[in-house]
């Protein structure tokens, strides 16, 4: 699945796997080497999201979209062994290869599709 950014007309990921049941999104990066592909958490309505990097050994970044697919917000370089809670209230979070977010230069208010 391809991850765009609407609002800057730039791919942010092309090889994206929707993650939705629980165990999966429990499971997420850990134990990968290296994240070869990008996550899209989907949760059944929108809420403050949670995450860890427990047992994931390299930073990436998430964005956090509202059910309309727009950013409320971001978390760029969250490193292992970390835990970050979302500032707004978010139905998906999509874990991206750390410096996704600078290079494709996107920001809260920025609409994505995948």
């Amino acid at each position: 699945m391809i991850v765009k950014n609407l609002t800057k007309k730039t791919a942010m990921g092309k090889n994206a796997k929707l993650v939705d049941g629980v165990i999966s999104q429990s499971i997420g990066l850990m134990f990968s080497k290296k994240q070869n592909k990008d996550l899209i958490f989907k949760f059944s309505k929108e809420k403050t999201i949670s995450l860890h990097m427990f047992f994931v050994f390299y930073p990436i970044d998430v964005l956090f979209l509202d059910k309309n697919k727009i950013v409320v917000d971001k978390k760029e370089n969250f490193k292992p062994f970390a835990f970050y809670k979302s500032k707004e209230k978010a139905m998906y979070a999509i874990e991206l290869p750390d410096g996704t977010i600078k290079k494709t230069k996107t920001e809260i208010g920025d609409r994505v599709e995948f």
